[in-house]
């Protein structure tokens, strides 16, 4: 019999960064990278079309950019999904939510928790 030994050999961006997906159901809204090399997280947000079914477009607003309504416009993709990355630092929660043409709130589906707003509704929260 013929043992096979596999390598234990691991790429440069492994030994950096460990991937941590957040999410049920297949569906990754949010992805985070933790980065070692820098002490940051790298947080991609991701909208999916059903969410944001004919927008123009979507901002992620939260507590990482003072709520600002225009500091981080995502990007649409092909398939009609919204998404944007961003760089948070490690070790805290941070609430948010999209807001889709301006006029339109909405919260992430897989958020880590959710918190009451002063506003009566509630945030999304995402852990780092």
């Amino acid at each position: 019999m013929k043992t096979i030994a596999k390598s234990t050999r691991t790429s440069k961006k492994t030994a950096k960064s460990t991937r941590i997906r957040s999410g049920c159901q297949g569906n990754n809204s949010l992805k985070k990278e933790y980065l070692k090399s820098k002490k940051v997280v790298k947080v991609t947000f991701r909208l999916p079309k059903v969410a944001a079914v004919n927008a123009k477009n979507v901002h992620v607003v939260g507590d990482f950019n003072g709520w600002s309504i225009y500091a981080n416009p995502m990007k649409r993709l092909k398939k009609g999904e919204f998404t944007t990355t961003i760089e948070l630092e490690p070790g805290r929660e941070y609430q948010f939510r999209y807001l889709i043409d301006e006029d339109r709130w909405e919260n992430d589906w897989n958020a880590d928790k959710y918190v009451k707003s002063p506003f009566g509704s509630d945030n999304s929260v995402i852990v780092v």
